[in-house]
């Protein structure tokens, strides 16, 4: 079964739509939780005045009854409440495009001299709908005890050190969210505010560094088969896709090049005593440097994914540009946005990721129905903890 999304709609459209197909029936759709993941999708110290104009929450247009998924594709509606796309006035043609944003690139794509279309899209206020899909997705794997998390590792170069696992997740998060820069560490996310008032001061902008986190995964999502289908390859292309992220690692990422293999691959223990309680069948590691994948497999891991944001590509002082018109050299236009998005990447990022997990979860388990995932899911983890099924071939020299 394929579990896949796509998303419509333009920055000052009237709203955005996110069709959700795959989805088996009889899964919670939890407007509350959707709605609260949309809430701090708009949150976080360093956004811009949009954020008071909106108040963003899903219309459930259809794939719904009762509250739950029928097994039809799921419409989601998020408005738009600064609609003005067709107002000249108040969204003027744009021909002054801004380095690192897609205006230039588009335009010329698209053959106008016209950067409007092309920054309506691209706009990072299409997460909103990813957002919704993903918060979605977690209704699914809750039912199999895989939570999400995610966090603000840095900000401007300030980096919390804090270390996340799945004994102390719930205690980072009431910290993460008790701090307006989503980082679980307060006295870096205090320095982390300060830069982002910096920056605004200097009418710059600030970049970051968030992490997501995905527990209780079994092992054996994910596929080592077809290249198209190694989970770390999902991820990194789910995440890779969000507005400004110019980079993604796993688990330690690049720092395992500097690494020997002695210092990198993390050693298998085995603990009978667990192997029917805990999802990754009794299995452990001392380190989890692979951040849960191996082979484009989950491995019994807590799946980490990192995703560098560079800064808005906005500036209230401009860049050096051209009018696309005359070809004259010019200032890059102003639109009005963020200092500081970093926090809202932590959310779209959480978000992506979980989807992709659930999307994998569905191509393991199928069903049309939740209680046919159940139990598959059941029947996988009973068959794998009986392993082997048959006494181990005999080697004949």
């Amino acid at each position: 079964m394929h579990l896949d999304y796509q998303t419509a709609g333009e920055s000052h459209g009237p709203g955005l739509v996110v069709i959700i197909s795959g989805m088996p029936a009889g899964v919670l759709v939890d407007e509350a939780f959707i709605n609260a993941e949309l809430a701090r999708r708009q949150g976080g110290f360093g956004r811009g005045g949009r954020q008071g104009l909106e108040d963003d929450r899903v219309e459930t247009l259809a794939g719904v009854r009762g509250g739950r998924t029928i097994g039809s594709p799921v419409c989601f509606r998020i408005d738009n409440k600064d609609s003005r796309l067709d107002d000249a006035k108040k969204t003027p043609p744009v021909y002054r495009p801004r380095p690192g944003h897609a205006d230039l690139a588009g335009s010329i794509k698209y053959l106008t001299t016209d950067c409007r279309e092309t920054l309506e899209r691209a706009s990072a206020r299409e997460t909103a709908a990813r957002t919704a899909a993903g918060a979605l997705a977690r209704g699914l794997l809750r039912e199999f005890g895989i939570e999400a998390f995610a966090f603000v590792r840095a900000i401007a170069g300030i980096e919390t050190s804090a270390a996340v696992n799945a004994a102390n997740w719930p205690a980072m998060k009431a910290l993460r969210d008790a701090s307006d820069t989503y980082c679980p560490d307060p006295a870096a996310g205090e320095r982390q505010h300060a830069a982002i008032r910096a920056a605004k001061l200097d009418k710059d902008t600030a970049g970051g560094l968030v992490e997501a986190h995905v527990l209780g995964c079994p092992p054996g999502l994910g596929s080592c088969m077809d290249w198209r289908d190694r989970l770390d390859a999902r991820l990194a292309y789910a995440v890779m896709g969000v507005q400004a992220i110019k980079s993604v690692e796993i688990g330690l990422g690049k720092d395992a090049a500097a690494r020997p293999g002695s210092q990198v691959h993390d050693p298998i223990r085995y603990d009978h005593t667990r192997r029917d309680s805990d999802p990754n069948l009794g299995f452990s590691r001392d380190t989890n440097n692979a951040g849960g994948l191996e082979g484009g497999m989950t491995n019994g891991e807590p799946v980490v994914v990192r995703a560098a944001m560079k800064p808005i590509s906005t500036l209230l002082r401009g860049l050096p540009s051209v009018d696309l018109n005359t070809k004259e050299p010019q200032q890059s236009q102003y639109e009005r946005s963020d200092i500081c998005a970093v926090p809202a990447a932590s959310v779209v990022v959480e978000n992506v990721a979980a989807f992709e997990i659930a999307r994998a979860f569905r191509a393991k388990f199928g069903g049309d129905s939740l209680t046919e995932v159940r139990a598959q899911w059941d029947a996988y983890l009973k068959y794998a903890r009986m392993l082997p099924l048959e006494p181990p071939a005999m080697v004949i020299a």
